[in-house]
């Protein structure tokens, strides 16, 4: 019979049959819970440990980590009275950056701070985004030519193809 030691998902440590001091692994899964419910973070991509932590803070570790986050490449860092503790991001792991006042979420094996995926935006029930339309041309031609309109509908298309509404 094989015996699961944490949960599959927050991997929360489970208490074991006997086992002595339950307290201390009771604990550490309020620890990974109160970092991973609603979470923020003060920063994202810093290698090296703030120098003055404290309790409850988090930040997501860079790429490169040194010192006590090393080996703990883009993992959540929290810091309690005991030390750093570490989560390992899954897919659609979800933060609030309070450096960036932006979500920072965690997909394709990255953390992406401020990109919001959507397959369309809804205010008051209307689609007011949606995918991207078609390409349009700027205006030419025309048996009359009104300089002023033809500028005024360059500019909108202009804005709409920067804005990725249509394509360029």
């Amino acid at each position: 019979m094989t015996t699961i030691d944490q949960s599959a998902r927050l991997a929360l440590p489970f208490l074991a049959p006997g086992q002595a001091g339950k307290e201390l692994t009771h604990n550490e899964a309020l620890v990974r819970l109160d970092m991973l419910v609603q979470p923020v973070v003060a920063g994202a991509g810093g290698n090296v440990p703030p120098a003055d932590p404290r309790p409850g803070q988090c930040w997501i570790v860079g790429a490169a980590p040194e010192g006590l986050w090393a080996g703990q490449a883009q993992a959540l860092a929290g810091w309690t009275g005991d030390g750093w503790r570490f989560v390992r991001p899954a897919e659609g792991y979800a933060a609030w950056n309070a450096s960036t006042r932006q979500p920072i979420v965690y997909h394709d094996g990255a953390w992406h701070d401020g990109d919001v995926c959507a397959g369309r935006l809804v205010i008051g029930g209307e689609t007011v985004v949606g995918a991207r339309g078609a390409a349009i041309d700027d205006p030419v031609g025309g048996t009359i030519v009104d300089n002023v309109a033809r500028e005024v509908l360059t500019r909108i298309l202009s804005a709409l193809r920067q804005h990725g509404l249509i394509a360029r």
